[in-house]
């Protein structure tokens, strides 16, 4: 590794550092929400800034309507974001409860305290393919929802993970149908947004099940957006918005596409599930609830939802600490998707073309080519959420960043390309099933872990073909520069945040 390298890699991981803590729930609700006297009528309101078609508006609940506030929170983020709710309504005066689902070991014993002083369950869970624990935990939201009336103001805390988290069998579906279905999802490479227009059908709560369950209870929803383009609508499966832009058919096309289905796709789903479909898609079941069902049209509406915190954040902060380290940064936008492998490749031949600047002429003019991005250095940065595609039989180990830093790394070394770091970082600490949130590489990483590793291991060419990122970089992570990035759990889920720094 050079200096230049050594010191880069210090720098990109103060870039997701930043970008991590810029999108911290319990902060981020605490900026949107909290219990003041308004003005106008002396009345304790419980006020939330939100934005909406972009303009930052004013929700107000009028405290003395409500007799009690239920608080439901499920996702990645659910602990901070239902911690910092509670300790808002803490000094309202009102009867509080509620249920949160996490995942296992994403709440410190502080939050967990917290939320069992102001009445509010915690039930732990499996993520990302739901286990009983899930069942149960989503069952009791549902029934509290249910157990609500129109002196009810229900709070839902949602971020990315809910998906899983918050699960409840449709009829005649069982835990198992869903376990094999998330599974299939996942190796089949179907981007989070689709996946969840299938989910939705499959369960009780999701699609705006859980706010037509609360009705005539009033809901806000906080959100915390783990999906490219904020849609509310898939966000955990849109469990408290209409479902206007999905239906049965579009369900099934997914399946189809995908290879789900039973005629010799590579990874079928269940056939109790591909059976509900076809009666769904026959018009024998009835759908999501819309925009005509009385939760979502009255006036004003009964459920009303506010974005706290995005990918966007996230990629800012990381530009932003880029700009103070001295870096010129060049932010490639929050909607990169598609295979891990295939955006590495992009990635490296930006650097590759950015890096050519230095052995460039300087011209009379100061400049060194009327096409650059940006002078060196430079920081590319970007966000969203690529995918994976695992062929049937692989059982490798690893996450989309594990795998796109992987594939950046052997590109790197393909055309003998130094002083780049590449750094790609789920912002929630978890990338895929392991204890990494991703990975760190340069132009001698395939070299350096190969030449460590002994002979007959793996390589990084047999590494990618297994998908097996996880074990080649964590095999060389003895060193004193290990390539995996372990955050622990963050309390935080917006996607993804990579980090491209050319000197």
């Amino acid at each position: 590794m050079t200096a230049k390298e050594a010191q880069m890699k210090g720098d990109a991981l103060k870039m997701i550092n930043a970008s991590i803590q810029a999108v911290d729930p319990y902060a981020a609700i605490k900026r949107k929400m909290r219990i003041g006297i308004d003005d106008k009528d002396s009345l304790e309101k419980l006020i939330v800034e939100g934005e909406h078609d972009g303009e930052l508006e004013q929700i107000n609940y009028d405290l003395s309507k409500y007799d009690r506030i239920r608080v439901v929170s499920f996702g990645k983020a659910s602990a901070a974001m239902a911690s910092a709710t509670a300790e808002i309504l803490s000094s309202s005066g009102k009867d509080i409860d509620g249920v949160v689902i996490i995942k296992d070991e994403h709440a410190t014993t502080e939050e967990i305290e917290l939320l069992h002083n102001n009445n509010i369950v915690v039930r732990p869970a499996s993520h990302p393919v739901p286990d009983a624990r899930s069942v149960q935990g989503a069952n009791e939201i549902l029934e509290l929802a249910k157990d609500s009336d129109s002196r009810t103001l229900v709070i839902a805390c949602i971020s990315g993970g809910g998906s899983a988290l918050f699960c409840s069998p449709r009829e005649p579906l069982t835990l198992d149908d869903l376990m094999q279905t998330n599974a299939a999802l996942l190796a089949s490479g179907m981007p989070i947004e689709k996946m969840n227009i299938v989910r939705k059908r499959l369960e009780n709560g999701k699609g705006g099940k859980l706010a037509t369950s609360a009705f005539p209870a009033a809901v806000l929803t906080l959100v915390l957006s783990d999906i490219i383009g904020d849609p509310m609508d898939l966000i955990a499966s849109g469990p408290t918005v209409p479902d206007d832009d999905s239906g049965w058919e579009d369900a099934c096309l997914l399946v189809k596409e995908y290879g789900l289905d039973a005629d010799g796709g590579d990874h079928a789903l269940p056939h109790a599930v591909l059976q509900l479909l076809k009666l769904g898609k026959e018009g024998k079941l009835e759908d999501t609830p819309k925009s005509s069902h009385p939760a979502f049209c009255d006036s004003p509406p009964l459920c009303q939802t506010v974005l706290v915190g995005n990918n966007s954040a996230a990629v800012m902060a990381a530009a932003n600490e880029a700009d103070r380290l001295g870096y010129n940064p060049v932010v490639l936008g929050t909607r990169i998707d598609g295979e891990a492998s295939v955006i590495a490749g992009t990635y490296v031949a930006m650097a590759d073309m950015l890096s050519k600047q230095r052995n460039q002429n300087v011209k009379a003019d100061g400049s060194t080519n009327r096409y650059q991005i940006a002078k060196l250095p430079v920081a590319l940065i970007s966000g969203g959420e690529t995918t994976v595609t695992i062929p049937a039989g692989c059982n490798g180990k690893g996450g989309r960043n594990q795998e796109l830093a992987l594939m950046a790394a052997i590109k790197l070394k393909e055309i003998r390309l130094r002083d780049v770091v590449i750094a790609s970082c789920g912002t929630d600490g978890t990338d895929g099933p392991t204890d990494a949130a991703g990975a760190i590489v340069d132009g001698a990483t395939v070299d350096r872990i190969e030449q460590a590793l002994d002979a007959g291991r793996l390589t990084a060419h047999d590494a990618m073909k297994r998908h097996d990122a996880y074990h080649f970089f964590d095999d060389a992570n003895a060193d004193d520069s290990p390539h995996l990035i372990r955050t622990g759990p963050t309390g935080t889920n917006v996607a993804d945040v990579c980090i491209t720094l050319v000197k």
